[in-house]
């Protein structure tokens, strides 16, 4: 390529060297800059607006889309070390004319973070509750649908206040008491026996460490480049000490089979999507509430495993819809649109 050529791409190209130079800059020294723009734009063109309330001097951060309706209003609960915007991804295949909130757990995100706070599930359900509360949402049932250790949350909230709730969904939720342990929670119990909580696999600290949390999480093998995986560790590493002492509180005798021990108070028509290749809590688990709740459906979702919401948000939403459009609709079957 000769300089009159070379010289003609400089200069067309000169009004977009500027942006196109920050955005390598951001990719390759500030990836973790780059993930939290990446979910401001994303909350942007999909209309979720971020908020926050109070109750008494904790502070709980949500966003939202819509406003209450004659349809049930949605509350969405994520999973551990996440954040609200785990849900984009179903949002996007959501009606626009739901009312739609995503808040950020206990501890994460935008939500207080105390040494005080009470993370046991308990805890977790109560301020769950003061959220509720403190936006009116239980003013009419709502649908609450969580994931995880949100699932966990979302399915004592059920037991502890039905009248809240017209429906619940519950997506690989956590707390079950099974009769063997799979493979990572064997893993687990041995790091607990030799105190080696450095080592918990859901909390990565180096790209090596997230590329592996990704793998077992999910059914789909992709490969994520190393500088997303760094952006990624970087969110997550001022905050691996919380998570520690989350996860520790999780599974502590207190916490571990809430849900398993409150499940047959369950009296709202309930959901429950789990993937059936999950590896960090077993599918067998959706039998099992299946069996305890007496107004209960099961959607297996075949090659998917944990992040069922990452993995499959269309399907999600998708079936979330449907099990709404049947729960609410029956007398003349009319779908959500």
């Amino acid at each position: 390529m000769d300089l009159d050529v070379v010289n003609m791409f400089v200069i067309a190209g000169g009004t977009l060297a500027i942006p196109i130079l920050a955005f390598v800059a951001s990719f390759l020294l500030w990836p973790s800059a780059l993930i939290r723009i990446y979910y401001w734009y994303w909350r942007r063109a999909l209309g979720m607006q971020v908020r926050y309330v109070h109750h008494e001097d904790y502070q709980f951060c949500y966003s939202f889309r819509g406003r209450p309706g004659h349809k049930p209003s949605i509350l969405m609960l994520h999973g551990f070390s996440a954040h609200k915007d785990m849900w984009l991804s179903v949002v996007k295949f959501l009606p626009k004319n739901l009312h739609l909130i995503c808040v950020d757990m206990p501890g994460h995100e935008g939500t207080t973070r105390s040494s005080l706070d009470d993370l046991s599930i308990d805890g977790q359900v109560k301020r769950i509750h003061q959220f509720v509360e403190c936006l009116k949402l239980n003013r009419k049932p709502f649908h609450l649908i969580g994931t995880s250790m949100g699932g966990h949350v979302a399915g004592v909230y059920a037991a502890y206040y039905p009248s809240d709730l017209c429906s619940l969904s519950l997506v690989c939720p956590a707390g079950l008491q099974y009769s063997t342990d799979n493979h990572f929670v064997k893993q687990l119990k041995e790091l607990q026996e030799s105190a080696a909580i450095e080592k918990i696999p859901l909390i990565p600290s180096t790209p090596e460490e997230m590329s592996e949390m990704l793998q077992l999480c999910s059914y789909a093998r992709i490969k994520v480049p190393q500088q997303i995986l760094q952006g990624l560790v970087d969110v997550r590493i001022p905050h691996n000490n919380f998570y520690r002492k989350l996860f520790l509180e999780m599974v502590s005798e207190k916490s571990r089979y809430c849900l398993h021990q409150n499940m047959d108070k369950i009296k709202v028509p309930t959901q429950i999507i789990w993937g059936k290749e999950d590896q960090i809590l077993d599918v067998s688990g959706a039998d099992m509430l299946a069996k305890s709740i007496t107004n209960c459906h099961v959607d297996l979702l075949e090659n998917c495993g944990h992040s069922v919401v990452m993995e499959r948000p269309r399907k999600t939403a998708k079936l979330v819809i449907d099990f709404l459009t049947s729960v609410h609709n029956t007398d003349n079957n009319k779908k959500l649109d």
